[in-house]
């Protein structure tokens, strides 16, 4: 096939301005420019109006409709990889099948810029009818011009005020960093996710003094394994975190052994015995220079721990669920951390079987460590617990402070007896909750600093 500096031209023409449909490249033109008025008017940067797939998005975002922008900046870049193979083919039906392709999938767009046009249309004030020109290509870039760059013209609300509503609303100062115990002064933990900084966690400050048993506590996406990543130093944050007045950060090789974490699938050969299962993580967990001897002899102190003894030459399959569980926290007990992080150890456990095991923890909390457990069922184990973290999610779905403190603060923070109503108090509405989280967020630096 010969590509002539015309073809290429048109080639990439087309796939900037993301369209097969029989429009003028001055109108499309014309939109791109009505566009970046629109985001700026909405503050977003209007250069993103230039970048093919990342447009729909944020125009979707300055119409109240991300769902939907970020669905039709998936079908937007399919319909880019689409429109180019179909440059390289020569064979008819290949061809003939890229077209039906490409037809199928501006269809479904066409569904999704419906949903974004109509939300343009309510943020903007006007009436319906002007959908219809937002409808078709031809006449898309008149609505665009003129929302975009007439003053007289202002939507009702800004995507940066939105983004910046809860943001602004921090507890003002740091924990005080201390020589014993664990400080976290973490000020968010983000990602990029669809062409924008999407903030996981932010504004998390906290100290939790040796020797306490504490209970993480939030709702499903509030955050709280992203949290503990963040502080035993697994997914790092911008923040500082210093567990007995070492920087986790810093000094991450060496502070690996004194942070133990047990997450909730139980990572454990069925066909090994308890002891020789303790003796292989032995070997990964403790330091390459610790003779054999002092690994036996811890090997023997952990299954004393946990009552391991009298089923030190059984097979992990046939272990019962409790004693499974451990097992699993004697492996990361090995190398005798001082921070102590468990995912739901109870999980799968009755009442009786998990009130025993937090005794185990309580037990471990009490020589001097730090324990903190995440548990969906908090209320039938509270009383070993001496402080609680909750987080919530804010209207923006960053995961945030909503209280830190003792069981007893907690209750009347949240007017609440059990901690699973404190749950329910800040989920979303949609997730059966009261959708309190912002309130309670906003509230908590206001208690804490009083």
């Amino acid at each position: 096939m010969v590509f002539t500096t015309q073809k290429i031209c048109s080639m990439l023409l087309d796939i900037f301005l993301n369209t097969t449909e029989p429009v003028t490249a001055a109108a499309v033109l014309l939109f791109i420019a009505g566009e970046w008025g629109l985001l700026k008017k909405s503050g977003i940067r209007g250069w993103w109006a230039l970048v093919p797939c990342a447009r729909d998005y944020q125009l979707a975002r300055c119409a109240g409709r991300e769902p939907a922008g970020r669905t039709a900046s998936i079908l937007s870049f399919l319909i880019i990889i689409t429109n180019t193979v179909m440059y390289f083919i020569k064979e008819d039906i290949a061809l003939a099948f890229l077209v039906v392709i490409v037809i199928t999938l501006n269809t479904m767009l066409y569904f999704y810029h419906l949903q974004i046009f109509s939300g343009l249309t309510e943020v903007y004030g006007a009436r319906r009818r002007w959908i219809w020109l937002w409808l078709f290509s031809p006449t898309r870039w008149i609505p665009a011009m003129l929302w975009g760059w007439k003053k007289e013209r202002q939507p009702l609300w800004k995507v940066e005020d939105l983004d910046l509503e809860m943001s602004r609303i921090v507890s003002g100062e740091s924990a005080a960093v201390m020589d014993t115990g664990l400080t976290v002064n973490l000020k968010e933990r983000s990602a990029w996710e669809f062409f924008r900084k999407k903030l996981l966690l932010q504004d998390i400050h906290m100290y939790v003094p040796q020797g306490h048993m504490v209970l993480l506590l939030g709702g499903s996406g509030a955050g709280k394994t992203t949290f503990v990543n963040a502080v035993n130093g697994y997914e790092k944050a911008d923040a500082q975190v210093v567990l007995n007045g070492s920087d986790v950060y810093r000094n991450y090789k060496s502070m690996q052994y004194e942070t133990g974490f047990v997450p909730q699938k139980e990572l454990m050969r069925n066909k090994d015995t308890v002891y020789f299962t303790l003796a292989d993580a032995a070997l990964l967990r403790l330091p390459e220079d610790v003779p054999a001897e002092l690994r036996k002899k811890r090997i023997e102190e952990v299954m004393e721990i946990f009552g391991l003894k009298p089923v030190r030459n059984s097979l992990v399959q046939k272990l019962s669920g409790g004693q499974k569980k451990r097992l699993s926290i004697a492996m990361e007990l090995l190398s005798n951390p001082s921070l102590f992080i468990l995912d739901e150890p109870d999980s799968g456990l009755d009442g009786v079987m998990a009130r025993e095991l937090m005794h185990e923890l309580r037990r471990v909390a009490d020589t001097g460590k730090i324990v903190i457990v995440i548990t969906h069922t908090p209320d039938r184990v509270i009383d070993y617990f001496d402080d609680v973290i909750v987080l919530a999610k804010d209207s923006h779905r960053t995961g945030r402070l909503a209280f830190f403190g003792s069981i007893g603060e907690a209750r009347e923070f949240f007017g609440c007896e059990q901690m699973e109503q404190i749950v329910k108090r800040i989920n979303r509405k949609e997730e059966g909750g009261d959708g309190l989280a912002d309130e309670y967020i906003k509230k908590y630096p206001e208690v804490h600093h009083a």
